[in-house]
């Protein structure tokens, strides 16, 4: 595993665990459900944290007997079943919050309620910045997930932050209402995440600005006179490509060869491509 993207999941996870901690105990101590929504928040970002570890580790190994494309499948599929833990965990957020905005509770609007949320705001702009350069620079679909829930959380954390400043004017059904936005933007974030990495695990195809990259770097290669064919689909977070050239009928067989070597490595050199398959048609 590269050692930034070792850092960029150390950090997140570090990070989440303190947010988790001191949103737990303000979210109890001040009887808050945005809070506490809060809290379950940073506690699904843990997971995440864990999981995308998991997933870039084993994303990283070479190719092998069992899996012999690799292991990219692994971070959309931790992405994925992060997205699946967000529903649930905003299920049960809705929930409570319905009953506080029936019944309404107490809060205690301490003043650490406002400071917690005010730093987790700071933090999550801060580290959602760093995810997503870190994640442009390997083109992780785990760091980039992560990075969108960072600023899910900021959005989040200032609807949580405007409920308890709501309770605190007497106003206390506004807390329920603040947690029930909170676990919209958890839903937000399952949804985005979902979305992206359901394109990986189903093998969608490049896009078309995509297809004519590869088109125009294919023609730019010396013996290639055209192209018939054009196939991609995803393998885990890489592009596999099936592509048929046309090359002089006249040219021998190892000529003809040469020619789909190099449109192969060229192609392969790509970033987002993993493995290139080169059919030759003379014409």
């Amino acid at each position: 595993m590269p050692n930034k993207l070792k850092n960029a999941v150390n950090i997140a996870l570090v990070v989440n665990l303190f947010l988790f901690v001191i949103k737990a105990a303000v979210g109890i101590i001040s009887n808050s459900i945005a809070v506490i929504s809060e809290a379950l928040n940073s506690l699904t970002d843990i997971i995440s944290s864990v999981a995308i570890k998991y997933a870039i580790k084993v994303s990283s190994k070479k190719p092998d007997s069992t899996h012999q494309f690799g292991h990219g499948a692994a971070q959309p599929i931790a992405a994925f079943i992060v997205s699946v833990f967000a529903f649930v965990v905003g299920i049960n957020i809705i929930e409570e919050s319905i009953k506080r905005i029936i019944e309404p509770q107490f809060i205690k609007t301490i003043p650490s309620v406002y400071i917690v949320l005010i730093i987790t705001i700071l933090i999550k702009i801060v580290l959602n910045r760093y995810q997503y350069h870190v994640g442009k620079i390997f083109n992780s679909p785990a760091i980039k997930a992560a990075a969108v829930d960072s600023m899910n959380d900021v959005l989040a954390s200032s609807i949580a932050l405007l409920g308890v400043i709501g309770a605190g004017f007497g106003f206390r059904f506004v807390d329920g209402i603040a947690g029930i936005l909170v676990a919209m933007f958890i839903f937000k974030t399952g949804y985005e995440v979902g979305k992206q990495n359901i394109d990986f695990l189903m093998g969608h195809s490049a896009d078309d600005e995509f297809g004519d990259k590869i088109r125009e770097i294919t023609m730019s290669i010396k013996g290639v006179k055209g192209i018939n064919d054009l196939r991609s689909h995803y393998v885990g977070d890489k592009f596999h490509v099936e592509i048929h050239i046309e090359v002089d009928k006249n040219f021998s067989t190892q000529i003809s060869h040469d020619i789909g070597n190099d449109v192969r490595f060229t192609l392969e050199r790509l970033e987002e491509v993993q493995k290139v398959f080169v059919h030759i048609d003379p014409v």
